[in-house]
């Protein structure tokens, strides 16, 4: 097996221009355990690439490496030509890296609009001197906001409930309310966390559709989903995982024919 790439050691070269993820290797250990081991896996450029396999298999903990809610114990990841491995999420947004939640927590008691404005980029409000020093600029942005909230907010179907609080909606609407809140920073790359979780179907088709729409405009989409049918209908490539590591990659339609990727969800020895 190749060794894991030590931080220390030169960082290689960038991936090509059309690679916006290129993990490289990535190992995560907890206190001995090791939940990630070894994984690479590329995304391109306005492409959707499905990530499935077992509970346990190490996806989350894949995902979350890529967010930069955890760092790697070793190997490198690029996001879009850059070096992210020991970088904050926040700091990844500004590199077009968005994300969304397994289970969406939006600001109960606030309203769906004000839940997405909150996730506007680089508010001059959020500043004490601009709000004395600059007003102008501060009540021109916020109008510039409040307009792509509701612009927003219309394509995820709930203008109806911008008003109301989000305590109010159901698992699909927070789905789409967290959709379009990652929206508001303009990611050019998206990390969709079991979107299919807990909603029903038919607002599963609307998170389906909105889901190829962005990608017609040029999102690229990295998604984590148990829902084979969704990965199938949206995806051109799938990674499957198992015991932290590849198991195969391939079209959606390989993978799931796939022995050994049949066996390890069925719970043999892969």
């Amino acid at each position: 097996m190749t060794a894991s790439t030590d931080f220390n050691s030169p960082v290689t070269s960038p991936p090509i221009s059309d690679v916006v993820i290129d993990a490289r290797r990535l190992t995560k250990r907890f206190q001995g355990m090791t939940a990630v081991s070894e994984m690479s896996l590329t995304v391109r450029r306005q492409e959707m690439v499905g990530l499935i396999g077992p509970n346990g298999a190490g996806k989350t903990t894949m995902f979350n490496l890529i967010a930069g809610s955890l760092q790697p114990t070793s190997g490198e990841l690029w996001i879009s030509g850059r070096e992210v491995s020991r970088e904050a999420p926040e700091k990844r947004i500004g590199h077009g890296l968005a994300r969304t939640f397994q289970i969406p927590k939006p600001f109960a008691e606030m309203t769906v609009l004000e839940n997405l404005m909150v996730g506007g980029q680089k508010q001059q409000g959020e500043g004490l001197f601009a709000n004395f020093l600059n007003i102008k600029m501060v009540r021109d942005q916020e109008r510039h906001l409040l307009e792509k909230a509701r612009h927003l907010l219309d394509f995820v179907t709930l203008s109806h409930l911008e008003h109301q609080p989000a305590r109010v909606l159901s698992g699909g609407q927070r789905k789409l309310l967290e959709l379009a809140r990652v929206l508001m920073a303009d990611p050019d790359v998206i990390l969709l966390d079991e979107p299919a979780a807990g909603v029903n179907p038919a607002l599963l088709e609307v998170i389906i559709e909105r889901v190829f729409q962005l990608n017609a405009q040029g999102k690229s989409i990295l998604l984590i989903e148990h829902n084979m049918d969704m990965v199938s209908r949206l995806c051109s490539r799938v990674v499957a995982m198992a015991l932290g590591s590849l198991l195969a990659e391939g079209t959606p339609a390989d993978v799931s024919a796939n022995p050994v990727v049949i066996e390890a969800y069925l719970g043999g020895t892969a």
